[in-house]
């Protein structure tokens, strides 16, 4: 139907859906009172015609004594996590198959017509980090996706063959456990205090280069997988210009306290200064979910939404395809409710007008996902609509995103 269809329910995206802290250094408060100073300069703080008495009812000023800013705040940072962020080798094939092939007992019959394997042996390198001292490691799922051998290796020169406990393509969280203990950890941040301009600090391993230190700002929060050009995932990018290649994806992004506040995905080989990394809040959760249960269920609803503004709506009353005439120039329209999902079975229409979700208002489309996120499959979910002028309230209960989905 031409139109910039948004698919909640499977990501961001496809929305099938379903639905630094800048360094400012520490600052030391002392309560002082203006100075009293003989008024000999033109500019004294306490003028001539106040007595003694009267200098004593001056209200107290509270003055910042601020120390100098450490100018070391990045290697404290990077030395408080670094012992915990871990390379990861990703390997893909028969790699036994590959490496008899390349036997040079073989060689000598077969020469330069040596058979070759029937899968083709790749390996990749990617990063993680250690959330667990009993071993307990993620990184990206793209990282080790489809790999019939992990091996993690630690800032120490130890390896460790790894685990993949599980993978959740959706939100691009990777779990793996290592036979390990007493290793180092990261500590967790939170993005709810984070703004544009604050200090990001990523750690990984950029095109196989070890332990690579990157320093910029948070340029932008709550970056839709859409805006991305990932909408195939449910994520709200924090994006930074903190340099990000190859290599670096699944390592952490620090704030200047040196604790993870996202993890740093190269979901963009074409970004240019541009890098993005998934929010503590959202890796944390979906990691918990992946140690405890080997897979994530994402809450679905079934629909098909867009953005409403002027020109969406003149688009689609022009072309009819809803059967509806849209007179909002703003909101979150369903365009498509999918058959056989609990959209339909709760009764939503192409042409309803979301207003809230769950008593939260949705601005947009990304809005409605993440309530639809914060729900429980099978739950009651109550949709506020608007509806040909009138105002409902619509139940629908989500269920598990459909495997064909992710």
């Amino acid at each position: 139907m031409g139109l910039a269809l948004k698919q909640i329910g499977l990501s961001a995206a496809t929305l099938l859906i379903g639905g630094g802290l800048g360094w400012a250094g520490h600052q030391q408060w002392q309560v002082q009172r203006p100075a009293v100073e003989t008024p000999t300069a033109a500019n004294s703080i306490v003028p001539a015609a106040l007595n003694t008495a009267q200098q004593a009812q001056l209200p107290e000023v509270a003055i910042a004594a601020p120390t100098p800013s450490n100018p070391n705040f990045i290697a404290d940072a990077v030395n408080q996590v670094g012992a915990a962020v871990v390379r990861i080798d990703a390997q893909n094939g028969d790699i036994e198959a590959a490496e008899g092939l390349d036997n040079p007992f073989f060689r000598r019959f077969f020469g330069d017509e040596m058979p070759l394997p029937q899968e083709p042996f790749q390996q990749g390198t990617g990063s993680g980090f250690i959330i667990a001292t009993n071993g307990r490691i993620i990184t990206n799922a793209h990282v080790v996706e489809g790999a019939s051998q992990v091996t993690v290796t630690l800032t120490d020169g130890r390896t460790f063959e790894g685990a993949v406990v599980g993978i959740d393509k959706v939100t691009d969280v990777a779990a793996i456990q290592i036979e390990a203990e007493n290793l180092p950890a990261v500590v967790f941040g939170a993005t709810a205090d984070l703004s544009p301009g604050q200090w990001a600090i990523a750690i990984g391993n950029p095109l196989g280069l070890d332990n690579t230190v990157t320093a910029g700002i948070i340029s932008a929060l709550g970056r839709s997988s859409t805006e991305v050009g990932i909408p195939d995932k449910r994520v709200q990018f924090i994006q930074t210009d903190a340099a990000i290649n190859p290599g670096n994806s699944g390592g952490p992004l620090l704030n200047d306290q040196g604790e993870v506040i996202g993890m740093n995905t190269a979901i963009r080989r074409d970004a240019q200064g541009l890098g993005f990394a998934i929010p503590v809040e959202t890796f944390s959760r979906i990691a918990q979910q992946l140690f405890e249960d080997g897979e994530v269920q994402h809450p679905y609803l079934g629909i098909q939404m867009v953005l409403l503004n002027p020109e969406m709506r003149d688009r689609i009353n022009a072309e009819g395809e809803l059967n509806v005439k849209v007179d909002a120039d703003d909101g979150v329209l369903i365009v498509r409710v999918l058959e056989d999902t609990p959209a339909a079975a709760g009764g939503l229409q192409a042409g309803d007008i979301i207003q809230q979700v769950n008593g939260k208002s949705v601005e947009t489309p990304t809005d409605v996902q993440a309530q639809v996120d914060a729900g429980e499959i099978g739950q009651p979910l109550t949709v506020e609509i608007l509806r040909e002028g009138e105002t409902q309230a619509v139940t629908v209960r989500p269920m598990p995103l459909p495997a064909q989905l992710q």
